[in-house]
């Protein structure tokens, strides 16, 4: 009897045991599925996420966590893996050795997880600007190719958060495939004096994307954006006129001061060559938005996916939408901070800005080889 309930008590012991082990090693399955799934480095993007709340708009922020999701892609094309065209075998490309430098280090620092998912990489390609040109619909256009990943929110690494590093940039980065593309998008670049050089430190290949519109235009929807946050600012024309009897627009005011592209584009071509520029027209974007994507993508040397068929428009917002999307139950607009009505603003202010306006509008064609028929 004694020997037979020790016998029981043992053989229950061993079963005890085993659970134990089952549940354990169930644990750690668990925990490195997870990890494949790209979803322990959730806290970073958390914390730059709170970090970013307050310069973005909130519909734009939503779509962060969508970076952690891999996509499929279509083209397994060798020279994308750079981001520009790459050289043949046993050729450097014809640029500069910090910009090669940089390239070998971003591909020796790139963060490895496994073949399925990817890994981070630096952007090969940035929408630089212009602030309230369309730089945000063009993204998520872009989004919609399969070799395309980008991240959803601002990062404003080279304007604000410099100071943190690349490895914390590259941080915030989509994971990729080969043949797939990184690309985020920060307006204020194109306007911060600093950032072309510090992009060229980060690599000199970069391809960069400049969206444009009419600057006055342009000027009157960004001072409608800054009322809608602060309904006490004064007057669009209080703010553009220095002096409102001798009628001087006053160059200084951000909303008037974005639209002297060409003296951005100055700025920017004493690191770049203008061949590593693409402008996109914030009117054609609106007008005929696969037409500009079509130009994007050629750019990008990506495969034309992006077409009519992903388009509508919207005659509420005023600009294109896309279509329904797979796995989505309704079709996709921009959020309610896109295409809200402008205040009215007097014809003869208007009429000032468009001249101070056109002599920088001009040599921004002479410069961009493009005539975007603002004057």
């Amino acid at each position: 009897m004694g020997c037979s309930g020790s016998r029981v008590r043992f053989n229950f012991g061993k079963v005890l045991s085993r659970v134990s082990v089952f549940l354990t090693m169930v644990l750690i399955f668990t925990f490195f599925f997870y990890c494949l799934a790209g979803l322990c480095d959730s806290a970073p993007r958390a914390l730059y996420s709170q970090q970013v709340s307050d310069y973005d708009d909130l519909d734009d922020h939503r779509r962060v966590l969508d970076d952690l999701r891999p996509s499929p892609r279509l083209l397994p094309d060798a020279s994308l893996r750079t981001g520009s065209g790459a050289a043949p075998p046993g050729q450097l490309p014809p640029q500069q050795a910090s910009g090669r430098a940089h390239e070998e280090t971003a591909r020796d620092n790139s963060i490895p997880v496994s073949n399925t998912f990817g890994i981070k990489r630096f952007p090969q390609a940035i929408i630089i600007g212009v602030k309230k040109g369309g730089t945000r619909a063009l993204l998520e256009f872009l989004r919609i190719h399969p070799d395309v990943r980008a991240v959803g929110a601002e990062p404003h690494f080279f304007d604000r958060f410099y100071d943190r590093g690349l490895d914390w940039y590259r941080s915030l980065m989509p994971r990729t495939l080969d043949g797939q593309i990184t690309m985020e998008k920060t307006p204020s670049y194109f306007v911060t004096k600093e950032a072309p050089s510090r992009v060229c430190t980060m690599n000199c290949q970069t391809k960069l994307i400049v969206v444009v519109r009419d600057p006055v235009t342009r000027a009157v929807s960004d001072y409608t954006q800054t009322l809608s946050k602060n309904p006490g600012l004064p007057s669009f024309q209080s703010l553009a006129l220095r002096n409102s009897s001798a009628g001087l627009i006053d160059s200084t005011w951000s909303a008037v001061h974005i639209g002297l592209y060409a003296k951005h584009l100055e700025n920017w071509l004493q690191h770049f060559p203008l061949s590593q520029f693409l402008f996109v027209s914030g009117e054609r974007l609106v007008s005929d938005p696969a037409g500009e994507m079509g130009r994007v993508q050629d750019f990008l040397g990506l495969k034309r996916v992006v077409s009519d068929k992903h388009f509508y428009f919207n005659q509420t917002k005023g600009f294109p939408c896309l279509k329904k999307p797979e796995g989505s139950s309704r079709p996709r607009c921009l959020g309610k901070s896109k295409g809200r009505p402008h205040p009215y603003i007097p014809t003869e202010i208007l009429q000032r800005l468009k001249e101070f306006y056109r002599p920088f509008n001009r040599h921004f064609y002479q410069m961009s080889g493009q005539d975007f028929g603002w004057d």
